[in-house]
């Protein structure tokens, strides 16, 4: 079923390609599909099984690692919720089928940062989502998957009404179109017909060969008078504002010991700043990112703290436009056919390309312990989280990596540690660009700067606003002590639990329990509305419950927040605002 789809795509690649206008006319989308399916079929081939979940995730993987552009990203994100769908049975049904295929939309979908509707997402939805309903009453699976080709052959026709670019060119979407030639291959496989089914949807204004008629894809013939061109010639080139196509790996097991934290929401996030069609997809030690975007050595700079970079591709779109119309044209002049007589009637309002690329106004880099910690950083406007703490210092040379890394007018950092705060003013000063260091000395104080900054301020008042919430907070830390003595008056012995209140010792104890009870009384001697904990890898779930029911007794006015920072060595962060 997959290598007939799989052919039944190859053959009309150039036609898909010839549909291509959104997100960019680049007329690549069949060839990138076609690509991508290819290299799902060679794993398949390579570990053949008559069990179908075992089958799927051969499929999936070769797509994911094949996968080309948009299209064949997107691809393969539904067949790999597809195959996790099916990974444990021999065998599925068409309810089973239908789930999967409803799980691969729901992947795609997530895997895309933001989903555009008449697309291929559409088509594979609308498809999807009639399986579902129609594998109440059926359970054979031939009939289904025609009810899925042609559920999607009529979504794919709709995709024109969703996506203006589509209606003002006269064309369905590419990717859409792939996917139904897929879909048509599957339902030929099962029912063992060649031949016949849909017309495709080439264009809306003419019919297009059956895929009975379609050989392996060859040279485009010379246009003919009052023929229309490509989908593509309609377009102006200077309209692809993101012209660099970027595909890459990041392998996060060859990036050695001080890689950054990977948070997916906040990566996206970023790469949002400059681009544009952004698909990525963690798979354990492995990301697949696609990209559109203006400044390329930006992106790459951005993601070389997550792990090495492998199968690096970058295109430009705006010369792939270019050669697609020097080709058109050429073949126009050998028809006799002037250049301006092809063109009349069928320009299309464009959208200007946007002014010169400009960075964005702010980035923030910030230092965590534990990966809640930098979790909760990235969630909430931090850029970059550096991997450090009391034993775990970043150089200068980090700061300056991360500093040049970053694609924004102003950079602020939050060292979150007072051993960390010089390295960050000595970065600050090396580099050209405009760096402000909040001098954070706890993670506490790092996440009040962090709620403090504003997009929408100054540069000074964000500096002014940051700096005065990190000095509301009371900070509290809680640690194992490494050998008898007397600090303070305070008497310490080897293996108590000392209860750090900003950076003095306030409370020794045997026990964990009685240390932090005793450093939040300290702490509340000032009185406070919020006390935020942050609990760490040595923390205990019950402990954590039982501390938390004897501060609602202490303090019932008290509003507290425990999040899961999984930082080391410190089981407990308090915070008191």
């Amino acid at each position: 079923m997959v290598l007939l789809g799989a052919e039944y795509l190859q053959r009309n690649a150039e036609r898909v390609n010839a549909l291509n206008v959104f997100p960019v006319p680049d007329g690549d989308t069949g060839t990138n599909m076609n690509l991508t399916m290819t290299s799902g079929v060679r794993e398949l081939r390579s570990k053949p099984s008559d069990h179908i979940g075992k089958a799927a995730e051969a499929l999936s993987k070769g797509l994911l690692m094949g996968a080309r552009g948009n299209s064949g990203v997107i691809l393969s994100q539904l067949f790999r919720g597809f195959s996790r769908s099916l990974a444990s049975l021999e065998e599925a049904g068409a309810t089973k089928v239908a789930a999967a295929l409803q799980h691969g939309v729901d992947l795609a979908y997530k895997a895309v940062v933001k989903p555009v509707e008449g697309t291929i997402l559409t088509v594979a939805k609308e498809a999807a989502k009639h399986a579902v309903q129609y594998a109440r009453r059926t359970n054979d699976v031939v009939e289904l998957m025609q009810e899925v080709h042609q559920k999607a052959h009529e979504a794919l026709q709709r995709t024109p009404d969703l996506l203006p670019v589509l209606k003002q060119v006269g064309v369905v979407d590419s990717g859409g179109q792939g996917l139904v030639f897929i879909y048509e291959g599957f339902v030929h496989s099962l029912t063992g017909m060649e031949g016949g089914g849909y017309r495709d949807s080439y264009s809306m204004q003419t019919e297009a060969a059956t895929p009975e008629e379609v050989t392996a894809p060859s040279a485009a013939p010379a246009l003919r008078k009052h023929e229309p061109l490509s989908a593509q010639s309609r377009l102006s080139t200077e309209a692809i504002e993101f012209l660099y196509d970027m595909e890459f790996f990041i392998n996060r097991k060859l990036g050695g010991p001080k890689l950054a934290f990977f948070n997916e929401s906040a990566y996206k996030k970023a790469l949002e700043k400059d681009g544009d069609s952004i698909l990525v997809i963690a798979e354990e030690d492995i990301i697949k990112v696609h990209v559109h975007s203006r400044k390329p050595g930006d992106v790459l700079n951005l993601s070389l703290p997550y792990g090495e970079l492998t199968d690096i591709h970058i295109l430009n779109m705006r010369e792939q436009h270019r050669d697609l119309l020097e080709h058109e044209l050429s073949d126009v002049s050998t028809a006799d056919y002037s250049a301006a007589e092809l063109l009349a009637g069928q320009s299309v309002q464009v959208t200007p390309p946007g002014q010169v690329f400009e960075r964005a106004p702010y980035g923030i880099i910030a230092v965590a312990m534990g990966e809640g910690i930098a979790d909760i950083f990235l969630e909430n406007d931090v850029d970059t989280v550096l991997s450090g703490g009391q034993t775990m210092n970043p150089s200068t040379e980090d700061f300056v990596k991360a500093i040049e890394a970053l694609s924004a007018e102003h950079i602020y950092i939050l060292p979150n540690n007072g051993n960390i705060i010089l390295a960050a003013e000595q970065a600050a000063e090396l580099s050209e660009r405009n760096v402000t260091v909040i001098p954070t000395r706890t993670v506490p104080q790092g996440l009040a700067a962090v709620l403090a900054f504003k997009e929408e301020e100054t540069a000074e008042r964000n500096s002014a606003w940051m700096k005065s919430a990190a000095e509301q907070v009371v900070s509290g830390q809680v640690t194992k002590a490494v050998r008898d003595t007397s600090i303070e008056g305070v008497d310490i012995r080897e293996g108590d639990f000392i209860g750090i209140k900003e950076k003095t010792i306030v409370v020794s104890d045997p026990s964990l329990a009685g240390a932090c009870r005793g450093l939040i009384g300290s702490m509340m001697e000032n009185g406070g509305d919020l006390l935020t904990v942050l609990t760490g890898e040595e923390a205990d779930s019950a402990e954590t419950a039982s501390l938390c029911e004897w501060i609602a007794e202490q303090y019932p006015e008290l509003e507290l927040e425990v999040q899961k920072g999984g930082q080391p060595l410190y089981p407990y962060l308090f915070a008191v605002e």
